[in-house]
């Protein structure tokens, strides 16, 4: 069954200032549907892989044959990212999102990195020292919250590990707004995490 584009979970404004409606209009409807476009042409002969969620299909790469594995690494990765990182922004002013962070997640950071102030400077710093294009995330390891990045569409999931945060740092996630400035577009970016979402991921991620 082939891959389709989820609607956005909000309007393509509701992230305004700090990103702007014709950054998500091109990020998720051209962006993201060239993704799924093209791992669906990769999976187009093989029905057994097309049947899988694509998180399950990035979680095991190695069942995918070697002639269409970068395809399917490459924008599978890009559609499992992107379903993800829509989910992990919230509509500005939107109770648990921006701010602090709560719940469970909050006393994590605070064990893991001393205070949120801590877990930003590092998560910006992956982000803006990735080279090219790529994320930076946030995963739980062996019961340990940790920043990493990966470059191109690679996913956490693909080693293992269960994303908690996410930031895009390809160019088409800030250049419209940001143009080069992409630490500021870090900076800002956390004005729309959403934290419930996040303590969601973080329950699924201890299970």
């Amino acid at each position: 069954m082939a891959y389709e584009l989820a609607p956005l979970p909000y309007d393509y404004a509701a992230l305004e200032p700090f990103i702007d409606a014709e950054t998500m209009k091109f990020h998720h409807d051209k962006h993201h549907q060239a993704y799924i476009n093209n791992v669906n042409a990769a999976l187009a002969n093989h029905p057994d892989l097309a049947a899988k969620s694509v998180d399950d299909l990035i979680k095991d790469l190695a069942s995918v044959p070697e002639e269409i594995k970068g395809a399917v690494r490459n924008n599978g990765g890009g559609h499992s990212n992107h379903t993800f990182f829509w989910r992990i922004m919230g509509p500005v002013g939107t109770e648990g999102v921006g701010g602090e962070p709560t719940g469970a997640i909050a006393e994590q950071i605070k064990a893991d990195f001393g205070d949120f102030e801590t877990l930003k400077k590092l998560f910006n710093e992956a982000g803006a020292k990735q080279f090219g294009s790529g994320w930076a995330w946030l995963i739980f390891v062996d019961g340990k919250l940790k920043v990493t990045s990966t470059p191109n569409q690679d996913s956490p999931l693909s080693q293992g590990h269960y994303p908690i945060l996410g930031n895009d740092v390809w160019e088409h996630a800030y250049y419209l707004k940001y143009q080069n400035l992409r630490p500021k577009y870090l900076e800002n970016w956390w004005n729309v995490v959403n934290w419930t979402e996040a303590n969601k991921r973080f329950a699924t991620a201890k299970k």
